[in-house]
């Protein structure tokens, strides 16, 4: 059986679920039911990124210990997935003692291999990216994406990765046409534009953060907090059973603001560690709400429990995978959403399944087993991230085609033996079949109601499945 491996990042744990980390688990839960469809054995993984300063600073002010304010915000995460009907394999958390093991033995091997080497250094750091700034990098001083307060000046001593070292291999594999890499191509073309402006060495220990795995060969160190989780992706396959072979990952799926750790660091690693590199790197961009990266610092996040409250979860679901900022970033806000769910899914989708319900009560349908799985159109739309599209093609040739079909022939006015009535609702329940069974990765509730509901006969629809919002 074909084997299909996909991840979303890991989740820093120092805030609580959002739209936006909502964003990626849905648009990879869509991909991994995809690929289940298709009959293939997947694995899906997500989790929390625990370690590092930001978490034990969040930690001091709320008057926790690391490990207990992470032990009370993880299950926010695993909450907020099973809301979303989430189908991951498993929930990776970086304090695990499984992950850390295996995080020591990556590292061990970089440091025998001659790739790793001590060093002081010296520059602005951000707190809220946890990371070393270039100059370039910084607007007036500070880091573009955090509060000027958390750019700071650090010098330190601490043990470096031979980063450089690696450069020329992974341009190489960026510029191989028959890889495909990295993919949207605006995102390929960035990393290959930084590559080739120069690449110094990385730090891959910090002196000063007691939070965090220590370093296998000097114990008064601890990993850098990025080194630690980019790890996981191949640690779950290494202490789970019968996961092994599963790595390398088919596809990282994951934000653009951690594009460079993703697409080079991991791969440099990967290389040192003489272990095989994933296949595939997709990047989206990011909702935004009135044209604002969404922050808790602006208190402008929509919580998952809010969008499910109002839409419900497969309603949820449709909208996140609609709105899927797949090319630039969309701007999203609940009256959009509502606008786009009452004109797609309450008047158009759920109007349909009402309509021949409830004039195609009791008539019998032929052949009702699932249609085969056309591995063309869709497929490919949605394993190239563009749901919008893959959506729209199933609207197109079986939703709308339908609802047209039905205002043409007008089948209330025919009598219930009338054979141009049993025509267009028979042609209608086969075409609403198909598109369930297109939109099972999208909705699979929901879609899995629909293909009952016209199983053998049109059964009655007790209430709708799309109420309106208003």
């Amino acid at each position: 059986m074909k084997k299909f491996y996909i991840t979303t990042p890991i989740y820093y744990i120092n805030t609580e679920p959002s739209i936006g980390s909502a964003c990626t688990t849905v648009a990879a839960d869509v991909l991994a039911r995809l690929h289940r469809q298709l009959g293939e054995e997947v694995f899906y993984l997500t989790g929390t990124d625990e370690h590092g300063e930001k978490v034990a600073e969040t930690a001091e002010q709320a008057g926790l210990s690391p490990i207990e304010f992470c032990n009370q915000i993880a299950p926010k995460f695993e909450e907020a997935w099973k809301l979303l009907n989430i189908s991951h394999d498993f929930f990776i958390r970086t304090t695990d003692p499984r992950h850390e093991k295996v995080v020591g033995e990556v590292l061990q091997k970089i440091y025998d291999v001659g790739d790793v080497y001590k060093d002081k250094y010296e520059g602005w750091y951000c707190i809220g990216c946890e990371e070393f700034k270039t100059d370039k990098e910084l607007v007036e001083g500070h880091c573009p994406l955090h509060p000027p307060k958390k750019t700071v000046l650090k010098s330190e001593e601490n043990w470096f990765f031979k980063l450089s070292k690696y450069i020329p291999q992974i341009i190489e594999l960026i510029e191989n046409p028959e890889k495909n890499y990295i993919f949207p191509e605006s995102k390929r073309l960035e990393i290959l534009a930084k590559l080739k402006a120069g690449v110094n060495d990385i730090s891959i220990s910090r002196e000063k953060v007691k939070w965090g795995i220590p370093v296998p060969w000097d114990k008064e160190h601890t990993i850098y907090v990025w080194i630690d989780a980019l790890i996981n992706y191949y640690s779950a396959t290494v202490f789970l059973e019968n996961k092994a072979d599963f790595w390398p990952a088919d596809l990282h799926l994951l934000g653009k603001e951690i594009l460079w750790f993703h697409t080079v660091v991991w791969q440099a690693m990967l290389m040192s560690a003489n272990l095989p590199l994933p296949k595939k790197t997709y990047i989206h961009d990011f909702y935004t709400i009135d044209g604002q990266k969404m922050s808790k610092s602006l208190g402008n996040t929509i919580p998952p429990k809010e969008m499910v409250d109002l839409f419900g979860v497969d309603g949820s679901r449709y909208l996140i995978a609609r709105s899927f900022p797949n090319n630039g970033d969309v701007d999203v806000d609940i009256v959009k959403f509502k606008e786009k769910y009452n004109a797609d899914l309450a008047n158009n989708l759920g109007n349909l399944v009402s309509r021949v319900c409830k004039l195609g009560i009791g008539l019998p349908i032929p052949n009702p087993s699932k249609s085969p799985f056309d591995k063309g159109d869709f497929t490919n739309l949605i394993d190239n991230l563009k749901f919008d599209e893959a959506i729209s093609w199933v609207f197109d040739n079986f939703i709308d085609k339908s609802n047209n079909r039905l205002n043409e022939v007008a089948p209330l006015k025919l009598e219930a033996n009338d054979p141009k009535r049993i025509e267009v609702l028979t042609e209608c329940t086969q075409n609403l079949r198909q598109a369930a069974f297109y939109l099972q990765s999208v909705m699979p509730t929901i879609s899995q109601k629909i293909l009952d509901l016209l199983d053998g006969e049109i059964k009655p629809l007790e209430s709708g499945l799309f109420p309106r919002i208003v």
